[in-house]
């Protein structure tokens, strides 16, 4: 991979394990729009970058040498090397290896925490399309405006004072309590998310599944997609019945062995695992 930075953008060029759409529709993160010329939008990190990619390159932008070191390097986990990881994962599985020359391009995100958690609570029982509007219209109330159509994702401090009924009012639904928990628990430290990166997985988990709302599902896409938790395999209703349509011959499989196998059969890289595999059935239309 090769960095050639510019006056406010930075080009990708020698790469073959990023695809942009690819990880930015695989489900991991809301934040983001697509323009009809294919220029993905991404607000994070108290950021707004766009991202155009060609055949040949990528292209960060409006993004200074300083902010792509600094941020979009670790968020985009650029210094992983994911030919190695499929590699690993797919070898000796036929399964897999379809997966990975299907979706090669997708890289797991190190996303900011807190939005992760929250996101993650306002995902359950919720489609794509719900979800960003929830984002969006959260961000808008609490969060600081970066335009007159948007703002970035409010920290804890911005909700510390937002009830219940201000969160139904976005359209959170039964989530609304879910969140109202969550803030107050972190809020009064019972909860640190800032020490859960050096627990262990299991012990993050458990923290993390002290607040209400927050089942397994939620707590390992937390870990995965904003704690460096690599090992988790999240398994909602889609991803279970992926797996067990490739590898339990379509047989109903409890969630708890399903994330038994992955830790056997994958290990350290079972994250990674999951996220091809879901989007190659999903996008293949196999039965899921």
């Amino acid at each position: 991979m090769k960095i050639t930075y510019y006056d406010n953008r930075v080009e990708l060029t020698d790469t073959n394990d990023f695809n942009i759409t690819e990880i930015l529709e695989c489900g991991q993160c809301f934040r983001f729009t697509r323009s009809d010329e294919g220029t993905y939008r991404i607000i994070a990190l108290d950021r707004v970058l766009d991202i155009r990619q060609t055949a040949d390159k990528i292209i960060f932008s409006p993004c200074t040498a300083a902010d792509f070191d600094s941020l979009w390097y670790n968020y985009f986990d650029l210094g992983t090397d994911y030919k190695k990881i499929k590699e690993i994962i797919s070898k000796d599985d036929p399964v897999m290896q379809k997966a990975v020359e299907y979706a090669g391009g997708i890289r797991l995100l190190n996303q900011e925490p807190f939005e992760t958690l929250i996101s993650f609570i306002i995902s359950q029982n919720n489609n794509i399309p719900r979800i960003k509007g929830i984002i969006s219209r959260l961000s808008k109330a609490y969060g600081r405006a970066f335009d007159e159509n948007d703002s970035f994702f409010p920290d804890l401090a911005a909700l510390a004072n937002v009830k219940n009924e201000d969160y139904m009012s976005l359209g959170t639904g039964f989530r609304a309590k879910y969140l109202c928990d969550c803030t107050k628990k972190l809020l009064n430290k019972e909860i640190d998310l800032s020490a859960l990166s050096d627990m262990s997985a299991e012990d993050a988990k458990k923290e993390l599944l002290k607040i209400k709302g927050v089942g397994p599902k939620v707590a390992d896409c937390v870990l995965l997609f904003s704690l460096g938790k690599r090992d988790m395999y999240p398994v909602d209703v889609w991803v279970k019945r992926v797996t067990e349509l490739l590898y339990f011959d379509g047989k109903d499989t409890p969630k708890e062995e399903i994330s038994a196998f992955a830790a056997k059969k994958w290990g350290k890289y079972a994250g990674y695992a999951q996220q091809y595999l879901f989007y190659y059935a999903r996008s293949e239309k196999l039965g899921v």
